[in-house]
């Protein structure tokens, strides 16, 4: 093999990493051109093959960006009945008060670029890429021959903080895995955390007192779960622990999680542009308050079965959220923290363990960063379980060792996400009417996933990028294969 092809072919591959298609593209091109008897031309041109459809993804990035801020000085948000968040953005003369054609309250680009980059782009206690744990949302506990629904006690949760930190070897982040009852508080279950987890963890201060929410700050391996807007507007329970957080000063965590065509547009990019303003805004307010306070970006994007239901059994579930990792990592580098490794199946049994092991190969495949609910969550994040923790920790430390074994020259797998031109106006129809349900661009777009997920499937066939997995992941899940 000629060095100096192997020396391009190494660099071609940084820029990949560094998610510079076009520069590593003229890279392979000069191999190409210029060593076509060498060896390394046959790994070149595979990687060639990915270069275009890689450039293309990144520009619908760059567009979902430039719109999610868009959206926010064209659209607004609907927050005129709250009088605190008005009074925030007046006092720091964030309002543009010119725009006349608005749907709601817009702010002024330049206040909101210049807020955004007052965000920290570097996470303190980052556990680094394709981090995988437990999750916070699902209220009920999962008890084996129980089916009554109820909330963990402190003796479980004893027992669950005790078991998640054996498993630190694969559990990068252990966020507040499931709802406690009354006889244990929120803040005594992060201490218990604290005791027993030394790497990066979140739990929520929204019950906690003011006393007991300044625990977390200045604590960099903490982060605290917030939100603020939900469908273009604020969540009125949610607005004055938002603002406590920020003033606190805490690690936040904004979180967001609209779902395709049922609290947010059909499409993958609208659904993906709505959610990144949303997050936006969020950032905006806790940088109006608090300048450079850290912010993670925890857009986590859902889908619906048939039924209109949140499905994590749904294959587009971690593509959607791959996506918007994807953003983040290529375009705004923010922090972010998305949701897979899910399902939606109640019960512990072999056809979740393998939905769910699918889907954190699906996310691994294609690079995120953090992903809660990756562990132990059964029934769309309606369960933990810890026997099913148990058993997703055992797959991930073979499903981990199969993707570490694996040759390191793949470089970047195209995700081939879909396009949308109506994006923007798709949105403004849902902040003029008032539902997505009732706007066409909903309509027009029923079967965007499901073309999505035909077009992954077809480009899978073509080339397999990881076959002791079964690359057609999507597939396999649609047979009810199970993988041993």
């Amino acid at each position: 093999m000629n060095e100096k092809a192997r020396e391009l072919f190494d660099s071609a591959m940084a820029h990949e990493k560094a998610y510079d298609f076009e520069k590593a593209k003229a890279v392979y091109g000069e191999i190409l051109e210029n060593f076509a008897d060498d060896p390394i031309v046959e790994k070149t041109g595979l990687r060639m093959e990915d270069m275009d459809d890689l450039i293309a993804e990144k520009r619908l990035y760059e567009r979902i960006d430039e719109n999610g801020r868009r959206v926010l000085t064209e659209i607004g948000m609907n927050i005129a009945e709250d009088q605190d968040l008005m009074n925030i953005l007046m006092e720091a003369d964030a309002v543009d008060f010119d725009n006349e054609t608005a749907v709601f309250i817009p702010l002024k680009r330049d206040y909101i670029d210049r807020c955004l980059a007052q965000c920290p782009r570097e996470m303190p206690a980052d556990p680094g890429p394709n981090t995988f744990g437990t999750g916070a949302t699902p209220p009920f506990l999962k008890r084996p021959g129980d089916d009554e629904l109820r909330q963990a006690n402190r003796q479980e949760y004893e027992e669950i903080v005790k078991t998640v930190g054996e498993y630190q070897d694969v559990v990068r982040i252990f966020s507040l895995p499931v709802a406690p009852d009354k006889s244990i508080s929120l803040y005594e279950v992060a201490q218990l955390m604290e005791n027993h987890f030394p790497g990066l963890k979140m739990t929520t201060t929204k019950g906690m007192t003011d006393d007991e929410a300044f625990f977390l700050k200045d604590k960099h391996h903490w982060v605290d779960g917030t939100s603020l807007i939900t469908s273009l507007r604020p969540m009125g329970t949610m607005v004055q622990p938002f603002l406590r957080s920020c003033r606190t000063g805490v690690n936040l965590l904004l979180l967001d999680l609209t779902i395709a065509g049922s609290s947010g547009p059909g499409s993958p990019e609208a659904l993906l542009t709505q959610i990144h303003a949303q997050v936006l805004f969020m950032m905006v307010i806790a940088q109006t308050i608090n300048p450079g306070i850290f912010c993670m970006h925890g857009g986590i994007p859902g889908v619906t079965e048939a039924g209109g239901d949140l499905s994590y059994s749904s294959p587009h579930q971690p593509l959607i959220n791959a996506a918007m990792a994807r953003v983040n990592t290529w375009i705004t580098k923010f922090p972010s923290a998305q949701s897979g490794g899910s399902t939606s199946l109640p019960d512990v049994n072999q056809q979740a363990m393998v939905e769910s092991e699918l889907s954190r190969n699906t996310l691994r495949k294609y690079g995120v960063h953090i992903i809660r609910h990756a562990m132990g969550a059964l029934g769309s994040l309606n369960f933990f379980s810890l026997d099913k923790f148990i058993e997703d920790c055992e797959r991930e430390r073979k499903a981990q060792k199969i993707f570490d074994e694996a040759p390191k020259d793949k470089g970047i797998i195209p995700l081939y996400f879909p396009a949308d031109d109506e994006t923007m106006e798709g949105i403004r129809e849902i902040a003029e009417k008032g539902s997505p349900q009732a706007a066409d661009h909903t309509l027009r777009n029923v079967e965007s996933f499901m073309k999505w997920e035909n077009v992954i499937n077809e480009k899978a066939r073509r080339k397999l990028y990881y076959p002791q997995l079964n690359d057609t992941v999507i597939e396999m899940i649609s047979r009810g294969d199970v993988i041993p």
